[in-house]
């Protein structure tokens, strides 16, 4: 993978959302600010400009001079503190920014005679904040507008952008989706609780509250849960997931991500043959009218003796 740096833009006063903490308002349960760093959690150093807060994983934090002086401002008081040939550039708001478009953004920048690559919206409209850009062009550029306009500050970034060789991939509509006013909040919040969306944001939101870092097959869960609720009992699922987890936990103490998630597997697997043997057994009885198991409830069977004796 391309070593790289990241710039995160975290210092605009959201006038749309009425001034509201922007990095902070929470989608999915996770704050805007948290949903992106987890999206490139592989650079070497992680830079937000703006006001410092508790975040998900460590960064460095720094401030624009003068505050509020936007984000050509922002960016170049980020890029200070960076060190990597390439920098990725990312605003707060982005609530669907995933690894492959960072990963399609730096193979993109990596091409022969480019200089950056950038995102496109469904639009066709370039998304500055949204990019990766080759370190040394970018400081080059950053220094020519200084001088020319006196400073960075109030200044657009298209002075830049014009100014760079940029590849321009479509990153598809979600990933360049930022949250500018209360209806992208309400939008951004909607769609992950889409059918097809909602489980994996689910599960996402639950590690990073948690502070873990596995993968597991989440098939292989879901098939268990429905086996032990079909063949058991509906209440036994959730039980059974848990103790499957207790299990590989302690299966894989001291081990790596990988080992635990072949620990979850096997677990999993295990606990699943045992629901089908319980639901082979429960049909084999029912196909035997009860006898198999000693009657109706496999329990005794009923008191023959009490038949016309008019007891109850």
């Amino acid at each position: 993978m391309t070593a790289y740096d990241v710039i995160v833009l975290a210092g605009g006063a959201a006038k749309r959302l009425g001034g509201a903490d922007k990095p902070g308002v929470r989608v999915g349960g996770r704050a805007l600010l948290d949903r992106v760093l987890a999206a490139c959690d592989g650079a070497a150093r992680t830079v937000v400009v703006g006001d410092r807060r508790a975040t998900a994983r460590p960064v460095v934090w720094t401030r624009e001079v003068p505050q509020g002086g936007g984000p050509l401002a922002a960016l170049g008081a980020g890029l200070q503190l960076t060190t990597g040939q390439y920098v990725l550039v990312l605003s707060a708001d982005l609530p669907f920014l995933d690894q492959g478009t960072v990963d399609a953004l730096l193979a993109a920048a990596g091409e022969p005679g480019r200089e950056g690559a950038l995102c496109t919206d469904p639009d066709g409209r370039d998304q500055p904040l949204v990019a990766v850009y080759r370190a040394e062009p970018l400081r080059r550029e950053l220094a020519l507008i200084a001088t020319e306009y006196g400073s960075l500050a109030g200044l657009p970034l298209r002075i830049l952008t014009a100014e760079l060789e940029l590849a321009r991939i479509d990153a598809g509509p979600d990933a360049a989706f930022d949250c500018d006013t209360w209806d992208d909040i309400a939008a951004a919040r909607a769609r992950i609780r889409e059918h097809g969306a909602v489980l994996d944001e689910w599960i996402t939101s639950v590690k990073n509250e948690l502070g873990i870092e596995l993968d597991v097959d989440t098939g292989v869960l879901l098939d268990l849960a429905r086996d032990v609720a079909h063949g058991v009992a509906r209440p036994a699922a959730p039980i059974t997931t848990f103790l499957v987890g207790y299990a590989a936990a302690r299966a894989s103490a001291g081990a790596g991500p990988d080992e635990a998630a072949a620990a979850v597997a096997e677990a999993s697997r295990k606990a699943t043959a045992l629901a089908l043997r319980w639901e082979a057994e429960a049909a084999e009885s029912a196909g035997q009218g009860g006898d198999a198991a000693g009657g109706p409830a496999g329990g005794a069977k009923p008191d023959a003796g009490r038949e016309g004796t008019g007891t109850s």
